[in-house]
């Protein structure tokens, strides 16, 4: 089984993509009702990962994310101070790499030092 948005491959067992962190069944959603952490995503950034931060944080396609906040930008200028300091205020994503406890090497032989 493949993610339907990175391509990464997926376990049977898994419910989230390890890459992406998209529900890999629609019955993944969380069971508490909570929302993902909003985090900048740099895997899916055009600029800081600000905007994918926030769509997948509202579970909303990028795209409307990045228009919206465009607009906002160009016609009030809220936007580009609001955008500067969400890049200084959100935290980056951790890669899926530094999530997973590191593997354990293989044993060292009996009266041997490494």
């Amino acid at each position: 089984m493949y993610c339907t948005q990175c391509g990464f491959q997926l376990r049977d067992e898994d419910l989230y993509c390890a890459r992406c962190s998209v529900p890999a069944r629609p019955e993944a959603r969380r069971r508490d009702g909570s929302r993902p952490r909003l985090v900048r995503v740099l895997s899916e950034k055009k600029i800081a990962g600000v905007c994918a931060g926030f769509a997948r944080y509202f579970d909303v396609d990028v795209v409307l994310i990045r228009v919206i906040w465009l607009a906002a930008a160009l016609t009030t200028g809220v936007g580009f101070i609001a955008y500067l300091v969400a890049w200084m205020v959100m935290p980056k994503e951790l890669p899926a790499e530094q999530t997973l406890p590191a593997p354990a090497g293989p044993p060292a032989a009996p009266g041997v030092s490494a």
